[in-house]
Formats: structure tokens, C-alpha cells, sequence
């Protein structure tokens, strides 16, 4: 290092000296004592070497399975995603229209977006899901938040109870998405569960659901499939949802609702939401995560919304300026270009009616799959009783088969789902339904047949 002096005095140039050598000194050992610290390219073990590799998602792992399979009969019935008859994946056509809208607005600019996202699409997805009509809505007391597709509201609205509300125990229902668990963990909630799936009906345990929520703690949070219960595509009736709020109610029992599947269990966008609806209309508090991943089929571009309805407007505001403070930190503020689709879509008159159809067509031919597979079913006289298939709706289906059935029927006939029997209706057409009624017919009856295409 070299210091130019410019001191007038000997005694001030000694100074500088030392200094100078000082400096010199300290900045060669640090640099020695850095190199020596430093990774080197070789002979040196990773800092992550300690790190064992964590095991395959169960239902993204089951894609990757089925990747590595070569095999010309090969069915993926694991993933949540819709397909065509011909096994494609779908871009709405409404979906086409809005993005062209998008792009031809010169006007358009990639600017950030604010702490909660997009306005029109915040305010139309409640309207969505609430109903035009909301008192809630009219009076002010909902706040929404665009964030990360379901799981991020989800991932939302659980930080926010963790730091904001009494009770930090939610109950979610046994079974359901494997996701769940995990979200309301790492949020700093202790997680419970309720019965909800009865084995031997392959229907709702709806007894063993109200002792349970019965006997929970009063106040506790209560995790509740607004429709299409994922994985079992079991849903209460009307009256049954009636009597579930009525316990929730007389308990102080927190609603948070996972709205996945709105218009695509039915078809119909009112009749899905109609469980929501039945709570907000109380009066009472509820949260209500969205998704549009299914419904618009935006699946990649992480588009959904967090609700929470409260007891009037002035708390709604404080609610929300307490979720931007869980969203900043966490991924600051939502992507723009799939609100902008669903937001284009929801204000127009035409595109919203022209989704509609597009929705119901996708819903009626899941409705179509359940019943060509019971019918292969009763056709082969396989053992036992499907009827479970056309009465349980939206996207899945519990089969009740198990685990060494499931196995069979990947090594024998190629077919890829989740080891709890679920398969993704969606994921069957027409011409796959016979593959996968031989292969069911096979796996319950124990027999082993050799594999023809289909």
C-alpha cells in the first residue's frame, strides 16, 4: 500500500510510516488467513455434504415415475390437471381471447404491482366467490389479497392467524391434500385433524366429523373443502353444511375455507360456492382461499386470491394492512400477467359468459369419465360396489383401493396414481377408461393378464 505524505513535520512522517507498515502488514495476513479458509476446487468437502436427499413429493413424484416409463400404454391418472379427451392439456380458448386483449394494449407496462396485487381482480374474485349481492361485500367488511395460486393464500392467511389470532390450532380433515399439513406447520399453527372419510362407505364420516369439531377447543380454526373434497371428492349436502356451521358457530369455531374447484365440480359457478356462502351470510368471520389454477386452467401462472370476511369495515382495513406485512417479506407483491387474464375475463360480460361454457364443458366431461368407468366396472362384474365413482364429484376419485393394488396395477398395466387409491378423472378419456377397468378389474381380483394396447 503506498500512502503519499504530504505532512510537514518529521515527527508526523514517522507516523505515516508506522501507519503505512501497519496497514501493509494487516491486509497481507488477512488475505493469507482468507485464502486459506477459502473452498477450494478440490479435496475440500461441500459445506451441504451432511444434507440427505429428501424423498419425492408423493404426487409429483408419481409424474416422474410415469416419465421414466416407456412404455406405449402408459396412464398418469396422479397429477391435478385437466386433460382433453385426447389426454392433452387445455388452454381455454377465453383464456387465448383476454391474453390477445393483454398484448394489444400498447398502453400495458410491467411495472410492479402493490403489496396486495392487482385491484379489479382482487375485488372481482370476491365477488366470485361471495356472490355479486355480498352484504359482506356492500358493507365493506372483506378484505382480498392476490397471492400465489391456493397455496399461497393459504400459505397467507396461515401467517397471518399465526401472528394475529387467539388460537393457533387448526383442524383439517383426515384425509385430505397432502399439502395442507405442511403449509399450516411452517405457518406456526399446530395442526389436528377431524374425521371426514368413512373406509366403509367410501362416503362422508359426517358423524364422526361433528364429535369431532364438537370436541375441539373453542375458537380453534377449522379447515373446510369448499367443494371437491381433494383427494376423496366427497361433499356434504346442503344440510349437512347447514348443521356444520351451526356447530362451528355455537363454538366460536374459525372457518378457512380452500375454494379450489368453484364451477368445476358442477359446473356451475353459484352452486360451488354455496357452502362459502352459507357461512358469510351469518354475519360471522370466515377466510376463503382461491384458486384459478383449475377453473381457468392457469395452473402455471399462480393465480388465486386470499378473502377474509370480517365483522365490519374498520377491522378489514386493519386486517389488511396486517397482510401486507406478511406478503412483503415474503414475496413482496404477485406476479401480474395471470391476474390481468382473470381480471379481463371477469369484467367483460362476453368473455365471463363464454367461460362459463368453456368450464361447464370441462366439468361435464369429468362427469362423463365417472360414469364410462362404473359402467366398465358393473360390465366386467368386477367385485364389489363403484357407485362411490359417479356419486363422489370434481376432479378426483377415491377408489378405495390400497396400496398393494395401486402397486399392482403400475407394474402389470403401467397406470400412475397416488398409493391412497386417488386417481385424477380428468387424466381419463374414453379410449383409457377399458385399460383402466381391466387393470382395477385385475388388481381386486387378483389375477395377472398380459398388457394389450388400448
Amino acid at each position: 500500500m503506498h500512502i503519499q505524505q504530504q505532512s510537514a513535520s518529521p515527527s508526523a512522517d514517522r507516523r505515516l510510516s508506522v501507519l503505512a507498515r501497519h496497514l501493509e502488514t494487516s491486509s497481507s495476513v488477512a488475505a493469507k488467513q482468507w485464502i486459506m479458509a477459502a473452498p477450494t476446487s478440490s479435496g475440500t468437502q461441500s459445506v451441504f455434504a451432511h444434507i440427505v436427499r429428501a424423498p419425492e413429493d408423493p404426487i409429483l413424484g408419481v409424474t416422474v415415475a410415469y416419465n421414466k416409463d416407456t412404455s406405449p400404454v402408459k396412464l398418469n391418472l396422479g397429477v391435478g390437471a385437466y386433460r382433453t379427451e385426447e389426454g392433452k392439456p387445455l388452454v381455454l380458448n377465453v383464456v387465448r381471447k383476454a391474453e390477445q386483449q393483454l398484448v394489444n394494449d400498447r398502453s400495458r407496462v410491467k411495472e410492479y404491482l402493490s403489496i396486495t396485487g392487482l385491484a379489479d381482480f382482487n375485488k372481482l374474485s370476491a365477488k366470485l366467490i361471495l356472490g355479486a349481492d355480498s352484504p359482506a361485500i356492500q358493507e365493506n367488511r372483506v378484505t382480498t389479497v392476490q397471492c400465489l395460486s391456493g397455496t399461497g393464500s393459504l400459505r397467507v392467511g396461515a401467517e397471518f392467524l399465526a401472528r394475529h389470532y387467539h388460537q393457533r390450532t387448526i383442524y383439517i380433515p383426515q384425509p385430505t391434500w397432502g399439502n395442507h399439513p405442511k403449509i399450516f406447520t411452517l405457518a406456526g399453527l399446530s395442526v389436528k385433524s377431524y374425521r371426514y372419510y368413512d373406509p366403509a362407505t367410501r362416503g362422508l364420516h359426517f358423524q364422526g366429523l361433528l364429535e369431532d369439531l364438537g370436541s375441539a377447543p373453542s375458537g380453534a380454526i377449522v379447515l373446510l373443502h369448499a367443494c371437491a373434497h381433494n383427494p376423496t371428492g366427497v361433499d356434504p349436502t346442503l344440510d349437512q353444511w347447514e348443521q356444520i356451521r351451526r356447530l362451528m358457530r355455537s363454538k366460536g369455531l374459525l372457518p378457512f375455507f380452500d375454494s379450489a374447484y368453484q364451477g368445476f365440480a358442477s359446473g356451475s359457478l353459484d352452486t360451488d360456492a354455496q357452502s362459502v356462502r352459507m357461512f358469510v351470510a351469518d354475519g360471522g368471520e370466515v377466510l376463503v382461499a382461491q384458486s384459478y389454477a383449475k377453473n381457468m386452467g392457469l395452473y402455471g401462472e399462480r393465480v388465486g386470491a386470499l378473502s377474509i370476511v370480517c365483522r365490519n369495515a374498520d377491522v378489514a382495513s386493519r386486517v389488511e394492512s396486517q397482510l401486507k406485512l406478511v406478503i412483503r417479506p415474503m414475496y413482496s407483491n404477485p406476479p401480474i400477467h395471470g391476474a390481468s387474464i382473470v381480471a379481463t375475463i371477469l369484467k367483460d360480460r362476453n368473455l365471463y359468459h363464454e367461460w362459463t361454457l368453456e368450464l361447464k364443458a370441462m366439468a361435464d366431461r369429468i362427469i362423463r369419465m365417472r360414469q364410462q368407468l362404473f359402467d366398465a366396472l358393473r360390465a366386467r362384474g368386477t367385485p364389489g360396489d363403484w357407485s362411490h365413482i359417479i356419486k363422489q364429484i370434481g376432479m378426483f376419485t377415491f377408489t378405495g383401493l390400497n396400496k398393494e393394488q395401486v402397486a399392482f396395477m403400475t407394474k402389470e398395466y403401467h397406470i400412475y396414481m397416488t398409493s391412497d387409491g386417488r386417481i385424477s378423472m380428468a387424466g381419463l378419456s374414453s379410449r383409457t377408461v377399458p385399460h383402466l377397468a381391466d387393470a382395477i378389474h385385475a388388481a381386486v381380483t387378483g389375477a395377472r393378464r398380459g398388457v394389450t394396447g388400448y
